[in-house]
């Protein structure tokens, strides 16, 4: 299938699609005019994808975690991929941690600034 078929199949956009092939993460032949064509089973490889991009990995975490699938015979290849999905859920369980500090410190102001209202409100009265 060509990449606008690849598109409306996925709901992912071409321009995404070129993105995930200079990125290796998908593989198409070419024409002889140059157009790319692509395997009915990329259809569930771009699926997954968008999974792996909506769960907040890069496309460079997302590299290296396909080959699990690719050969998920491979128990080294099973491990290695575990061990980067791990890290990355650390990584953002660590950036949730920073965000609900940061959220906590806003609110500290935010109380601030509702007295500081309230004391002008009161003064003009």
């Amino acid at each position: 299938m060509r990449i606008g078929e690849l598109s409306k199949r996925t709901g992912v956009s071409s321009r995404s699609l070129r993105y995930y092939e200079e990125q290796g993460l998908l593989t198409s032949s070419r024409s002889d005019a140059g157009q790319r064509h692509y395997s009915d089973a990329v259809v569930e490889r771009v699926s997954l994808i968008r999974q792996l991009f909506d769960a907040g990995l890069s496309s460079r975490v997302i590299a290296s975690v396909l080959p699990c699938v690719e050969t998920p015979g491979d128990a080294g290849v099973v491990e290695q991929a575990f061990v980067t999905m791990t890290s990355e859920r650390d990584r953002i369980d660590a950036e949730i941690a920073r965000l609900v500090e940061a959220r906590d410190a806003l609110d500290v102001v935010l109380e601030a600034n509702r007295r500081h209202q309230a004391d002008l409100t009161t003064r003009a009265a």
